[in-house]
């Protein structure tokens, strides 16, 4: 499939804002920027190496994908809390982008980087997240961008309540710091490629070649160079569960609990209650109550070397 870029006006300015507002929550180890919008097609997965989608709800139908590098998808399946999900780690960035368009994201779905243009159901826009490396990329169909351009906000542009322009200028206020540190003049700073350029390569043969207008080649470095640890994750949000014990029953006794029924765990009264993260223990402490709510005072951190 090939895409032909879309005419500059409405969908630009649609596009640039909710790619900014996905960038300033994707997980990464710096600052992001949002690049300029490109003609996408199918050799755009080349330099990534996962991929989410999500259908939106709201005025106009329609889909969003959010394509990730190898530093992330590596830092989530290594992470010391055991591996964890990529569609949750990017729905954050995929809730900005479609806040910013006026619509509303549905649980994203990690989806395989062959099946992402099938997926969105036509042509598309392309719109690089740039650090001192290409990060990622918000893929948003032209269909989508049409209606909310012709019917969002009535055909010209404009900025009317309720539009998804003024939903975009929310977001955009929410997002300019980050906009403002991301790297822009050390040697390899990515700065956004030219409007209309090719988003890397459809032969395959060099996936920069897109971006060479507005960085030198030796500087673009691949998100796979240089590792980064478990410092992109600090934005992810994570299921933390205090357990007070464990017991088991057969099917029966489980059928016969009613209000009242008393089940004895495997805890003595007053030993620590177990801190998990995604079912992972991670440390131990005692429950105390803070105001009317539960709390746990941590007495003990569990040595990461032995955590299993």
């Amino acid at each position: 499939m090939t895409a032909e870029p879309l005419p500059t006006g409405p969908h630009d300015d649609l596009v640039r804002t909710a790619a900014q507002a996905c960038a300033s929550l994707l997980p990464a180890a710096e600052p992001l920027a949002a690049g300029e919008p490109q003609a996408g097609g199918e050799h755009v997965t080349s330099i990534f190496a996962g991929a989410v989608v999500a259908d939106l709800a709201g005025a106009v139908p329609g889909r969003l994908a959010v394509l990730v590098g190898d530093d992330l998808v590596k830092a989530l399946a290594g992470s010391p809390f055991g591996g964890l999900d990529t569609a949750a780690a990017v729905q954050p960035a995929l809730d900005a982008a479609a806040t910013a368009l006026g619509l509303n994201a549905q649980a994203g779905r990690s989806v395989d980087l062959d099946d992402v243009v099938a997926d969105l159901g036509g042509d598309f826009t392309a719109i690089p997240l740039l650090g001192s490396a290409i990060s990622g990329a918000l893929l948003v169909p032209h269909a989508m961008l049409d209606a909310l351009a012709s019917g969002g906000s009535g055909g010209s542009g404009g900025s009317a309540a309720g539009s998804p322009a003024s939903a975009a200028d929310a977001v955009v206020a929410g997002t300019v710091e980050a906009t403002a540190t991301a790297p822009t003049g050390a040697p390899g700073a990515a700065t956004p490629a030219g409007a209309g350029g090719s988003f890397g390569d459809p032969t395959g043969a060099d996936p920069f070649s897109g971006l060479q207008t507005s960085m030198p080649h030796d500087n673009v470095r691949s998100i796979a160079d240089g590792r980064r640890g478990i410092e992109m994750l600090h934005g992810v949000e994570m299921e933390v569960t205090v357990e007070l014990g464990r017991t088991r029953m057969p099917v029966r006794d489980l059928l016969a609990l009613a209000p009242g029924a008393v089940l004895t765990l495997d805890r003595a009264a007053g030993s620590p209650a177990d801190l998990l993260v995604n079912g992972r223990l991670i440390a131990r402490g005692e429950v105390v109550v803070v105001d009317e709510d539960f709390g746990l005072r941590i007495t003990e951190i569990i040595d990461r070397s032995k955590v299993g």
